[in-house]
C-alpha cells in the first residue's frame, strides 16, 4: 500500500489544517516572538536569583528553576503545524501572544485558536 502525498487539496491526516506558504512564515514569526519573551522574562528572573544567591543550597534552586522552566517550555512550545493551533490558543490564554500577530491566518485557524484559548478560560474558571 502506497500513501498519496500530501496537496493542497487532500492531506493524509484528516483534521490536520493546511498552512499556506505565507501562514507558515506568519506563525514561525508569531511563534519566535512569544518564545523569545518567555525566555527573556526566564532569564531575568535567573539573573534576579543568582544576585541573591548567598549560601550554596540557593545555587541548586537556581538550577532547579532553570530545569523546571525549560521543561514547561519545551512542553508548550511545540512548532509542529498539526499543533499550532493549540499552541497559539495557549499562548493567547497565557497573554504571552497577541490576537494581531496572527492576523493573516485563515479564518479557519484562528476560530480554532480563540475556541482553545476559550476553552482555557473556562476549564481555569471551573477548577
Amino acid at each position: 500500500m502506497t500513501s498519496q502525498p500530501a496537496t493542497q487539496e487532500s492531506y493524509p491526516y484528516q483534521n490536520e489544517p493546511i498552512w499556506s506558504k505565507s501562514e507558515k512564515v506568519l506563525a514561525r514569526t508569531a511563534f519566535d516572538a512569544a518564545l523569545g519573551r518567555e525566555l527573556h522574562e526566564v532569564i531575568q528572573e535567573a539573573k534576579k536569583m543568582a544576585s541573591q544567591i548567598q549560601p550554596s543550597s540557593d545555587l541548586w534552586d537556581l538550577e532547579h528553576y532553570l530545569t523546571q522552566r525549560r521543561k514547561e517550555i519545551d512542553r508548550k512550545y511545540d512548532y509542529r503545524y498539526s499543533r499550532l493551533t493549540d499552541v497559539f490558543g495557549r499562548l493567547l490564554y497565557e497573554n504571552r501572544l497577541r490576537e494581531e500577530e496572527l492576523d493573516g491566518l485563515r479564518a479557519d485557524k484562528l476560530k480554532a485558536i480563540r475556541s482553545f484559548a476559550k476553552f482555557l478560560v473556562e476549564t481555569d474558571a471551573a477548577a
